[in-house]
């Protein structure tokens, strides 16, 4: 995977999580309670980073310190993450919530700022209001645009800053350990915290209501986003840094809504179309010059 160009790896992480809105919407519309979803997916994804950190020959072992590291990080980027996202998608249409998602670079940008973990330019600051302009023109493209529900509305955007804020505090730790083990490890730790929270409905919940579909959507969205995504994503942070990775993201609300369009036999307007072309304008600017990260301590 270290060969593989950083820019190939977060459009390949954007193609996964587009289609992973879609797939958690449907999960949790046909069968499974958000609160039993949520554990399950994260358990699974635990469990298959873990083998892939074993075949890789990597640890699991970081050190007490990192560990209670992840641990806290895990409670942000894991539980109070994956509690609102399943809730947001639960209350609003999964292309709502990945509308919402757009804003993930300003919030990116703002943390990396705050924290002193990069110094941005004014270049990327401009690529990163052309590319959330572009996620405007989608939103208000979309069918019925953004008049979902305050709380849904509300969720997403906790949802976006709890990833933002995740992904900028793992960047130290996956200087020391492979983004494979950080991970398993962070993937392990917030899945058993949702299932504590969770226990209550994991015991009532009606395993056999859930179709051949939604379990196929939980395998998805636990192997192949979460597991795959994640590993690309992190690989990519590394590499780039949290706030030039973070414009790729803004191609999800185009890409979920074209996913709407093969899978539900939607329609994409004009403005959707031109905002997907405004976006990529937005990353392709912010490409354009690396940016200059604070040196380690």
């Amino acid at each position: 995977m270290r060969r593989i160009p950083a820019e190939s790896l977060l459009l390949g992480t954007v193609l996964l999580w587009s289609f992973n809105f879609t797939a958690i919407r449907y999960g949790i519309t046909h069968g499974f309670e958000p609160l039993a979803y949520a554990p399950l997916r994260w358990g699974l994804a635990g469990v298959a980073l873990a083998g892939i950190a074993r075949w890789r020959r990597h640890s699991l072992l970081v050190g007490r310190r990192d560990f209670a590291f992840l641990a806290g990080a895990s409670v942000i980027g894991v539980f109070v993450n994956q509690v609102s996202f399943v809730y947001a998608v639960r209350l609003v249409s999964a292309s709502t919530v990945a509308l919402v998602f757009g804003t993930l670079p300003i919030f990116v940008s703002l943390i990396s700022q705050v924290s002193g973990l990069e110094r941005l330019r004014l270049r990327h600051w401009v690529a990163t209001g052309i590319s959330f302009s572009g996620v405007a023109l989608v939103a208000a493209g979309a069918s019925g645009g953004l008049s979902a529900s305050a709380a849904g509305i509300g969720l997403a955007l906790v949802t976006t800053s709890t990833f933002a804020l995740y992904s900028v505090m793992v960047v130290p730790v996956m200087r020391r350990h492979s983004p494979v083990v950080v991970n398993a490890i962070s993937a392990l730790v917030g899945a058993a915290l949702l299932a504590v929270a969770s226990s209550t409905v994991l015991a009532h919940e009606s395993w056999g209501e859930p179709g051949a579909l939604a379990w196929g959507a939980l395998l998805y969205s636990a192997l192949i986003s979460i597991a795959l995504g994640n590993v690309f994503w992190f690989t990519a942070i590394e590499r780039v840094g949290p706030g030039r990775a973070s414009l790729f993201a803004n191609l999800q609300p185009f890409l979920g809504a074209l996913v709407a369009v093969l899978v539900l036999s939607e329609t994409l307007s004009g403005r959707q179309v031109a905002g997907g072309c405004v976006i990529a304008v937005g990353i392709l600017l912010g490409l354009g010059t690396r940016l200059p990260t604070a040196p380690s301590e």
